[in-house]
Formats: C-alpha cells, sequence, structure tokens
C-alpha cells in the first residue's frame, strides 16, 4: 500500500531517462546512485531509485537506502525521506549509518522534531549522530540546543568540539566565552593539531570579546593555516580593531580571497588616506580569477566608496559584466554615504528596468530575497530623505515589497523619510505598526 503511494505520489518528472534505461542490469544501483549524488545529479538519482530500487526496497543494502535519503536531502523532499523512513523502519534500529543518514535528512528539511525524536528512540547513539544534530540546531539559529546535546555525548570527538565552538560563537554571552575556556582546557591536546578545531576556538573567542586569548592562542600555534588567520581578521574587525586586521594580513605568505576579502572590510572600517592607498595597491596585485568573486568584488566597491574614492568604484562597477545585488547595494549604499542621492535613485531605477539589467537580478527582487534586497531599499528611501522630495517617496514606498515592510530597518528609515518630506501622519502610520519601537525609532518620532 505504502508503495503504491510511493510511486503514485512521488513519481519523479523523467530525467532524461533514455540513457539511464540502457543501464545494464549487474550494475550496482547503489553505486551508480553515489555516482550521480557526487555529481549532484540528485533527480537522476531518484529516478534510477523509482525504476529499479522502489518494488524490492526492504531488501534494498543499507548503502543504497543511505544514497537515496541522501538524494531526497539535497533535494529537500521531506515528504519522500518520510515514506521511505516508514518502509525501512526496521533497518533504523541496527544500523548506525542508516539512522544517521535519516536524521540528517530530517535536519536538511528542517524538520527539527522528527530528527530529534529519532535520535532519541536510537539506543546506540554515536558522535556522528550528535553531531548531525548540533550542526541542525546550529543552522537553525538554535545554539542553546546544540550545546545541550553536546553535554550528552560521553566522549566527543574534534569534530563535535568544533560545532560547540561554532554555537558558542552565535550566542557571544560571557557564559558560552567561559564553556569555550573550560572546555579547551580539557580537550585533548592532539585535538590542537586540527587547524579546522583552532579555527572555530579562535571565532568563538573574538566572538565573544576574548580577544586577548584569541591573540595567545593564534601567536602560540606553531603551524597556521589561512582560515586561521581570516578568523582573526574577522574578529579584530568585529571588535572595532580594524588596524590589527591589516598587521594579521601582511603576515600572510599567499593570502587567498577571503582574506583579501576581508582586509578590504577593515580599510572600509578605517576610511582613511591610507586604507585607501592599501586598497588600491592590493587590488592591482590580487590575481585576476579574484575578481569573478561577487562577495570581494562587493567588498572593493564598499572599501572604495567608504574611503572616498567614488570614481575608482565607478570604474570598476560599471567594467564589471556579471553584477550581483550585493554589488548594486554597495554602490548605493556608497552613493548615499558621499552625499550623492541622485546617483542612488539612478541605480535603483536601473534595477527596475528589464532593458538595463540581467534579468535574474530582476527576478531576485521580485522573489524578495530578503538578505539581498533589504540594502537595496534601505539605500534608495535614505537617497530619498537625503533629496526630500514628497513624489519620490512616494514612489519609492510603493515599489517595496509587503514581505519588506516588517523589516524594522526598513520602518525605521521610512519614519525618518516621511518626517524629511513633511508627512507625519504616513510616519505615524508606519511607527504604530512596530510592536516594540526601540530608542532610534522613538528618537525619530520625537523630532516631528
Amino acid at each position: 500500500m505504502t508503495t503504491r503511494l510511493l510511486n503514485n505520489c512521488l513519481s519523479f518528472p523523467k530525467v532524461s531517462l533514455k540513457r539511464l534505461n540502457n543501464i545494464k542490469s549487474y550494475i550496482n544501483l547503489a553505486t551508480e546512485m553515489k555516482l550521480l549524488n557526487d555529481k549532484k545529479q540528485f533527480e537522476k538519482a531518484l529516478a534510477i531509485f523509482d525504476q529499479h530500487g522502489i518494488n524490492n526496497i526492504t531488501t534494498l543494502s543499507n548503502f543504497a537506502i543511505t544514497q537515496v535519503l541522501k538524494a531526497c536531502a539535497h533535494l529537500r523532499d521531506l515528504k519522500r525521506g518520510k515514506i521511505i523512513h516508514n518502509l525501512i523502519a526496521p533497518k533504523t534500529k541496527n544500523d548506525i549509518y542508516v539512522s544517521s543518514t535519516l536524521i540528517h535528512m530530517y535536519m536538511h528539511c528542517g524538520d527539527i522534531a522528527s530528527a530529534q525524536s529519532l535520535l532519541d528512540s536510537t539506543k546506540t547513539k554515536t558522535p556522528s549522530m550528535y553531531g548531525i544534530m548540533m550542526k541542525g540546531y546550529i543552522k537553525n539559529k538554535q545554539a542553546n540546543k546544540a550545546i545541550d546535546l553536546f553535554n550528552e555525548i560521553e566522549n566527543p570527538d574534534d569534530v563535535n568540539m568544533i560545532l560547540l565552538f561554532n554555537a558558542c560563537a552565535q550566542l557571544k554571552t560571557k557564559e558560552t566565552l567561559d564553556l569555550v575556556k573550560k572546555t579547551s582546557k580539557q580537550i585533548p591536546k592532539s585535538f590542537y593539531s586540527n587547524p579546522h578545531l583552532l579555527t572555530s576556538l579562535l571565532d568563538a573567542l573574538m566572538k565573544c570579546g576574548d580577544v586577548a586569548h584569541a591573540e595567545l592562542l593564534f601567536y602560540s600555534s606553531k603551524e597556521k593555516v589561512l582560515p586561521m588567520y581570516g578568523a582573526m581578521m574577522k574578529g579584530y574587525i568585529q571588535n572595532n580593531l580594524p588596524d590589527k586586521a591589516i598587521n594579521v594580513f601582511n603576515e600572510v605568505e599567499s593570502p587567498d580571497e577571503v582574506n583579501i576579502n576581508l582586509l578590504f572590510n577593515a580599510c572600509a572600517q578605517l576610511k582613511t588616506k591610507e586604507a585607501l592607498n592599501l586598497v588600491k595597491k592590493v587590488s592591482k596585485e590580487i590575481p585576476k580569477s579574484f575578481y569573478s568573486n561577487p562577495h570581494l568584488l562587493t567588498s572593493l566597491l564598499d572599501a572604495l566608496m567608504k574611503c572616498g574614492d567614488v570614481a575608482h568604484a565607478e570604474s570598476l562597477f560599471y567594467s564589471s559584466k556579471e553584477k550581483v545585488l550585493p554589488m548594486y547595494g554597495a554602490m548605493m549604499k556608497g552613493y548615499v554615504e558621499n552625499n550623492l542621492a541622485q546617483k542612488t535613485i539612478e541605480l535603483f531605477n536601473e534595477l527596475k528596468n528589464p532593458a538595463d539589467v540581467n534579468k535574474t537580478l530582476l527576478n531576485q527582487m521580485k522573489l524578495d530575497d530578503i538578505q539581498s534586497s533589504i540594502p537595496i531599499y534601505l539605500s534608495a528611501i535614505k537617497a530619498v530623505s537625503q533629496i526630500g522630495d514628497y513624489s519620490k517617496a512616494q514612489s519609492i514606498f510603493k515599489q517595496i515589497p509587503d514581505s519588506l515592510l516588517v523589516e524594522n530597518q526598513i520602518r525605521s528609515a521610512l519614519i525618518d523619510l516621511w518626517g524629511k518630506v513633511g508627512s507625519v501622519v504616513e510616519a505615524k502610520l508606519i511607527f504604530d505598526k512596530i510592536r516594540q519601537p526601540n530608542i532610534i525609532e522613538y528618537t525619530t518620532m520625537g523630532l516631528f
């Protein structure tokens, strides 16, 4: 009955099955699925499963089961994954790999309750299972639960330690800092030879504000890897110590894209002539391949703008063939900071004009890509505030998606905008929608 339901309700679209139909019977199903999964061809892996494995799922090897569950996880096909779980339930009791893969599938699909329930019902829990759960909790911004799980592990491995440090870094409290210090003293010395663990430990110390402890650990480490330099640079920037971030960068023999990116962030924080000169110097020396990295380009544009070199930023921006939304955001924000509000509006209008901009970008805007779109609309609102034009304010307001109007950053900027153009009524309407106004919002309203 359940098998028929899986066939009827979850059959995948036929994905180039002509070639798949020619697979010889002696080819191992699990191996073929693994090859497809390794190539990230998850739809094809499930198509093979539909053809050759669905009718005898209870007799498939555990290796084959893990492969089909991995495909479900990557495609976030929770419905299919749950039905497969019901069909192979007896296997989960005796095979830690199947159980681990199921937990991963549930966590990856966002069904935390089912993942936790499965872990709780598993008699033989492994550090790997705990690790999967901890990673899922951290990803879902539930770091406290990740820490609670860590405390259940009798003999945590280095991966569990890394995840604990990541959870503490997410919380950034005095209590988590104390936990990081306590745990780092108790772990086996051999763990300190793991560069991933050291990087996570440095990151946690920095995010929890203990710069001195992080420095002591970093400079006492004999073998440093690039991510460790990156963790220190990022930590210095987060703790408003950009000069120290630049000093660390100068110690790196062959910096990677992440190190370069962080250097630009540090220079952007300084906003000095010396920082601008360093940005220009480094941008000329980096490999051309780095310019295909949109994150690096965005940071470079931001640094140039914050250091006041608008012309250089414009030259780089308009010569870039493939632009992404954050690049537009960096330019628009930079124009506002350099009192060039009209140019911000022009870029905003360019984004809204499908004839002049990559349609993918336009689709992102229409699909309310929140993280990318907030800086875009925020800069547009601030630009109109600088100009003080009521008609432009109305035009911008009408173009803001409803999904963004719930964001406090947007609402605060709108309150300021309506006040600047003399519309106290609209400002109060926005203010009244904020459930818990902060001090900035109260202060802004008090100015009108």
